[in-house]
């Protein structure tokens, strides 16, 4: 996540007289149809840019794995988890990896985006056949086979991403709906696994439990950030299971469960050009709210939890607002529908800035979770105005990038402080 201001590119800065809040929010509803009947008009999801596997034996990689042979563009990287298991195993990046995630992966606390790349694991259980599940919303597809299990991301190009599972065995074609009755039966956690008061991390990805137990008994931090899903989520999430979620609570961490869904613009903040932008502000914020409380009751956060959406920095004003808003509205509102809390991540200078200035015309979410790397550990701030989110409904990302080391476990973190009940 970032806590500067990261300008970006001017060709994609829409310049046009000022409009009044009420019109902002009636152009970004107006936007989806417009979307929506583009994307329509385009065919199939990422049919304009795909392409088949090229055939030349110079230019594609046949991945062997578990009796499983998977052919891939020979530009992808293919990594050993065995030989490195401290690789962290990320979908921002064309690669391959091979083997169990280790428990202390070296991510960076920044990643985000997403494009095609393939984790391909033992399989926790004995599978009798194949079988394929896709989650369109966070565009990953989920395989199983005789003994692997495959997790399979992909950003513009599905097509490949495709052909890649196909090349394998996997039948594609009868791919599923992820969870398509509903949420696993999950017991969920007390009410107050989303709530803290003091200092909190998040980490791209959940730590091992090693790492967990370290950190609990040798530092000061007792909530975790973790990201539960979304499009534009990097890293793997090998450990973030809902048995892990307990662990943690019984344990006595508490959560800020982040979703880091459509972004203002596909390079803002950490996203370095590879993010997927809102394009259809009302559409997408919702479904963006329906797959967030999905995977939040797949964890144990029941009714009542803050789902934090995270939107990472844009310069503010016209289109991107307009967008942003729009977005940021549709995703609180269906989660006050389904039953859950919203909360939205942003810097300063943009989200927030553009929340309280619109604050009649939009439905705000209920805790705000904003970037100022100031090094102070203080949910106080004079861009965030007095009036707002000011019974305990703050978190202040205050540090970010940064390198900590407790109990002899080294983690890339941003540090928190929360004031959320």
């Amino acid at each position: 996540m970032d806590g500067e201001e990261t300008p970006t590119r001017p060709e994609e800065r829409a310049i046009h007289a000022a409009r009044s809040p009420q019109s902002r929010r009636r152009s970004a509803r107006a936007l989806t149809l417009v979307a929506a009947a583009a994307a329509l008009a385009a065919g199939p999801h990422g049919a304009a840019r795909s392409a088949p596997l090229p055939t030349d034996s110079d230019d594609i990689t046949r991945v062997s794995y578990r009796g499983h042979e998977f052919t891939v563009p020979a530009s992808w990287q293919v990594v050993d988890l065995e030989k490195h298991p401290d690789t962290c195993v990320r979908f921002d990046r064309h690669a391959v990896y091979l083997g169990t995630p280790g428990s202390r992966q070296d991510c960076p606390a920044q990643a985000r985006g997403r494009t095609e790349a393939l984790l391909i694991q033992p399989a926790a259980a004995p599978v009798t056949g194949s079988a394929v599940t896709e989650n369109r919303v966070a565009r990953t597809y989920r395989a199983t086979a005789d003994r692997i299990a495959v997790t399979a991301a992909y950003g513009y190009d599905r097509t490949r991403i495709q052909d890649v599972l196909r090349s394998a065995g996997l039948p594609v074609a009868a791919a599923q709906d992820e969870q398509p009755s509903g949420t696993p039966a999950v017991a969920p956690l007390p009410d107050d696994a989303t709530s803290f008061r003091g200092e909190g991390f998040d980490a791209c990805t959940a730590p091992g439990q090693e790492a967990m137990d370290a950190w609990r008994e040798h530092s000061d931090y007792g909530a975790i950030g973790i990201y539960i899903g979304g499009i534009n989520r990097a890293c793997s999430q090998t450990n973030l299971t809902a048995a892990w979620v307990r662990t943690q609570y019984t344990k006595g961490w508490r959560f800020f469960p982040l979703y880091v869904g459509r972004q203002p613009s596909s390079d803002g903040g950490s996203c370095q050009g590879d993010c997927a932008a809102i394009t259809s502000p009302v559409t997408q914020g919702t479904a963006a709210a329906d797959d967030a409380a999905r995977q939040a009751a797949a964890l144990g956060f029941g009714k009542g939890s803050v789902i934090y959406s995270d939107l990472e920095n844009y310069e503010p004003g016209g289109t991107v607002t307009d967008q942003v808003l729009g977005y940021v509205d549709a995703y609180t509102e269906r989660l006050h529908e389904l039953g859950y809390r919203a909360g939205a991540y942003g810097n300063t200078s943009s989200l927030v800035a553009d929340l309280a200035k619109n604050r009649k015309d939009v439905t705000l979410p209920d805790v705000i979770h904003f970037a100022r790397w100031n090094n102070q550990a203080t949910t106080a701030d004079p861009a965030v105005p007095a009036d707002l989110w000011d019974k305990h409904q703050r978190i202040h990302q205050y540090a970010g990038d940064t390198t900590e080391t407790h109990g002899g476990v080294k983690i890339s973190i941003d540090r928190d402080r929360l004031d959320v009940d």
